[in-house]
């Protein structure tokens, strides 16, 4: 019995010794251990990091980038920490986004160098091939009678010039013949000037010229008289058919020719100032294998009132008649070469809608955005008449990932209202876009919309609130709308009026 209370007590003295070395081994390690600084409790915004040199701006969660963060710690979106969003370049906050260059290569970006060229003033506007009026001819029946034949049957027949149209029994003419006929008939010691008295009858009944002097060269009655055509073109308009009466001055046939067409052009009104009577213009259409040179003849006093443009007429030659009326033609009105002048490649504008930007590639300083203003566009070129300098470099694909990028930073001010306006100020500009009606409900419309650049939104269907229920009146879907609308600080969109396509009056 006492061996056995002096092991147990051996036991218990040797467990005691070694928990008591376990835990001075602990503290011991934690001592040598460095000890982790408290970053979350004295960073913030505006402080440099030790480890990067680089001053941050504001910490956020990469998931959900867009909300920020004056201070490190725990996302309340995911179980991760904030990650800190850095100033690029000198650290002092400029407005450059700084891209690393294996992401650039993968994003694809590109730029191209601005640079001075020539460039013509070019004009592009879509037309419609139209018949040439000048051309049009009206044959008309010259006296009363009865159609005995018809020479074509529908419109848009062709014919030819000689070709007879129809075969008209003239009763008025029949006399006249007969009158003639019986003057010819006589001795010629007494027929005097009763000859060209006749023949002069049957032209003033209305036959023409040849048709009296072929009767006076066979010397017989032609009862059935046919009426020619005097052009070579198509027939646009037929007003008889056989077995129908006829009066003097009724309308018979409408021809027209299409070795010369026109082609009228719908020009924006803005640009119309450029272009004058006389003025070469290329026409491309489909029928014709290659472009047709022509002039312009005449700018026509009619605005279309829904889509604000003018109306250009080209006549054009058309001798192989390969273009006919209603084909749709590309006309490019050309003023020839200007002096050099700067440009860019057209891909590399982006258009808000009041104010068209660039990135602008600035080396160190990263991407940059910078506003420029613009002036014609010819080949795939835009001409920049301000905002940049040549031997400077654009980003030409992929620049709005760069300029995504640059507004969840805040170092862009593409989007931003005149210096000195707030973010929310900036966030309730108008925007305007143009779509279809979906669906219509009490709190407001579902529209499907083309792209919107000022709200940098590509085409899509989506829900707009109503400010008031007295936009919707009248409102139902399939109906074409023109509409403004403002967004909050959510990204709700709300509207602020809406419009029939191509109606002047909005609806409050």
């Amino acid at each position: 019995m006492t061996r056995l209370k002096i092991a147990a007590a051996c036991l218990v003295l040797i467990g005691a010794a070694g928990f008591a070395g376990y835990r001075f081994g602990v503290s011991q390690g934690a001592s040598d251990m460095p000890a982790k600084p408290e970053t979350g409790a004295t960073s913030k915004t505006g402080d440099v990091d030790p480890q990067t040199g680089k001053k941050v701006l504001y910490w956020h969660d990469p998931m959900v980038p867009g909300q920020r963060f004056d201070k490190p710690g725990k996302s309340p979106f995911m179980d991760m920490q904030l990650v800190p969003v850095y100033a690029d370049g000198d650290g002092s906050g400029g407005n450059g986004v700084s891209i690393d260059s294996h992401v650039t290569q993968n994003l694809g970006i590109r730029t191209a160098e601005v640079k001075a060229a020539r460039m013509g003033t070019v004009l592009e506007a879509p037309g419609n091939v139209a018949i040439d009026e000048r051309s049009i001819q009206v044959i008309q029946a010259r006296t009363g009678g009865f159609i005995q034949q018809l020479g074509v049957r529908a419109t848009l027949d062709p014919v030819r010039k000689g070709q007879t149209l129809v075969t008209l029994y003239a009763p008025d003419w029949v006399a006249a013949q007969e009158e003639y006929l019986a003057v010819a008939r006589m001795p010629q010691g007494v027929q005097g000037d009763l000859t060209e008295a006749a023949k002069a009858r049957m032209r003033q009944a209305g036959m023409t010229p040849g048709q009296a002097d072929a009767v006076a060269r066979s010397g017989k009655l032609q009862t059935g008289q046919g009426i020619s055509s005097p052009l070579d073109g198509v027939v646009t308009e037929i007003a008889v058919r056989e077995g129908m009466t006829v009066s003097a001055g009724m309308t018979l046939f409408k021809l027209a020719d299409l070795a010369r067409v026109w082609v009228i052009a719908e020009v924006p009104e803005a640009q119309a100032r450029g272009i004058a009577p006389g003025q070469s213009v290329t026409v491309l259409a489909t029928a014709a294998p290659e472009p047709v040179s022509g002039k312009v003849d005449a700018i026509l006093p009619d605005v279309n009132p829904a889509t604000r443009t003018l109306k250009v007429r080209i006549v054009l030659p058309n001798k192989q008649r390969r273009l006919v009326p209603g084909m749709f033609a590309n006309v490019r009105f050309d003023s020839g070469d200007r002096q050099d002048v700067l440009q860019i490649p057209s891909e590399a504008v982006i258009r808000t809608g009041q104010r068209s930007v660039v990135m602008v590639d600035a080396g160190s300083q990263g991407y940059v955005s910078t506003e420029i203003r613009t002036g014609h566009e010819s080949g795939g070129m835009t001409e920049v008449l301000s905002g940049l300098q040549a031997g400077q470099k654009v980003v030409t694909s992929g620049q709005f990932l760069i300029d995504s990028e640059a507004s969840l930073r805040g170092t862009s001010d593409r989007l931003a209202s005149p210096a000195g306006a707030s973010a929310p100020a900036a966030a309730a500009s108008e925007h305007e876009g143009a779509g279809r009606i979906e669906a219509v409900n009490a709190a407001g419309l579902t529209i499907s919309h083309g792209p919107i650049p000022s709200a940098q939104w590509g085409a899509m269907t989506m829900d707009f609130a109503a400010s008031n229920a007295a936009m919707l009146k009248g409102l139902k879907p399939g109906d074409r709308i023109r509409f403004r609308f403002r967004l909050n600080r959510d990204g709700a969109a709300t509207l602020s009026s809406v419009q029939p396509a191509g109606a002047e009056g909005a609806k409050p």
